[in-house]
């Protein structure tokens, strides 16, 4: 069974005024010990201060699993506190922020090369790492699931509200992340030595400052032996997390084995499936997606019950299909982590208040 592991970004902010706060560093140096003790996996900076990245360790059993999310997630929670913040799981901020950038030297090359862009770039993804035996194998499944990422990227979507205003989009996260020149959906590659002269062509430009910053929804991981998963906002609710991570799972071991039987990926144009990523990215789960078969609208939720058709052997030899189906009717029944800020906002106008109710749901889901 291949392990699964993941990272969590999650923002930092003030408990009284929503805002996330530069923090960073402060809440590293107070979760000392803590750091080693959930599980094998790590804690460190991401891109701004105002936010902090757990990687879980790799897990074959989707309860460990959960249990190193939770435990990540409130030890963060735990060390914010004693800096003055809480942890939130959210896509991006509900509330104004003017981002503080980590002055790593790296991240500072970036900031000069990208202006703007690094500036208001203050967002919070949910990253699955699932484990290949090859980079070709790696290729092959990447090939064969980039149809499926819009629905994982509906299912989590958490990120509705921007600069303290609603942007309409379910995931604004997505948005922010297209203005990096490598964003998105991936080409079709086919094997492993052509995947490596695309990133090579890409390095060649001097556009991008090196290979890390191939931002697509999915790539071989260049440190570890795994197709990473990136197209999935951070969740508020610990549970949709793992039910991402299971579904990542099923697809890969799914297109893993079409690729070992040689059955040939979806032609389908790279300028298609961003097509349908941005829908998801502006629908969630509350209106219609894009079949990815057709390429036509269709109602969001029969195009995630395709995607469990798709995924169900693998679901079921992976021991996940109880966990996946249960939380899957959830998410439609209840909507997701972008529902609920909208919710929440409707209810009491306050924009703190979605951020109290996401940093009690952080911690406690």
């Amino acid at each position: 069974m291949r392990t699964v592991g993941v990272e969590e970004e999650l923002l930092l902010v003030d408990p009284q005024s929503g805002r996330p706060r530069a923090v960073a560093g402060q809440v590293l140096r107070h979760s000392g010990q803590d750091v080693g003790e959930a599980g094998g996996g790590s804690l460190g900076h991401e891109l701004q201060q105002e936010q902090l990245e757990t990687d879980t360790a790799p897990h074959t059993s989707m309860d460990d699993l959960r249990k190193e999310l939770c435990g990540w997630r409130a030890r963060v929670d735990r060390a914010a506190r004693a800096g003055g913040a809480r942890a939130l799981a959210s896509g991006t901020s509900p509330v104004h922020v003017d981002p503080h950038l980590v002055r790593d030297e790296r991240f500072v090359e970036i900031e000069e090369r990208y202006g703007l862009t690094v500036h208001e770039q203050l967002t919070c993804a949910c990253h699955v790492h699932v484990a290949v035996d090859s980079d070709d194998e790696a290729v092959g499944a990447m090939d064969r699931i980039r149809v499926w990422l819009p629905v994982l990227l509906a299912l989590s979507s958490n990120s509705p509200f921007w600069q303290g205003e609603d942007t309409r989009y379910a995931s604004f996260r997505w948005q922010a992340l297209s203005r990096w020149p490598t964003s998105g959906p991936t080409d079709l590659h086919g094997t492993a030595a052509a995947y490596r002269r695309h990133v090579e062509a890409l390095l060649a430009t001097e556009v991008l400052i090196d290979e890390g910053m191939v931002y697509a929804d999915a790539r071989p991981s260049h440190t570890y032996p795994t197709l990473e998963i990136r197209v999935a906002d951070v969740c508020w609710d610990v549970g949709d997390a793992v039910m991402v991570a299971a579904l990542c799972r099923a697809l890969v071991d799914t297109a893993a084995e079409e690729w070992r039987a040689e059955v040939a990926p979806s032609p389908a144009a790279t300028a298609m499936v961003r097509m349908a990523t941005w829908q998801a990215s502006r629908e969630g789960i509350g209106g219609r997606l894009l079949d990815p078969d057709t390429f036509r609208p269709r109602p969001a939720a029969e195009v995630v019950r395709s995607l469990l058709d798709h995924v169900r052997p693998a679901l079921e030899r992976n021991g996940d299909r109880d966990l996946v189906e249960e939380q899957v009717a959830a998410v439609l029944e209840r909507g997701t982590g972008a529902d609920r800020q909208r919710r929440v906002l409707a209810r009491t106008g306050s924009y703190v208040d979605v951020v109290a109710d996401l940093a009690r749901a952080t911690t406690t889901s």
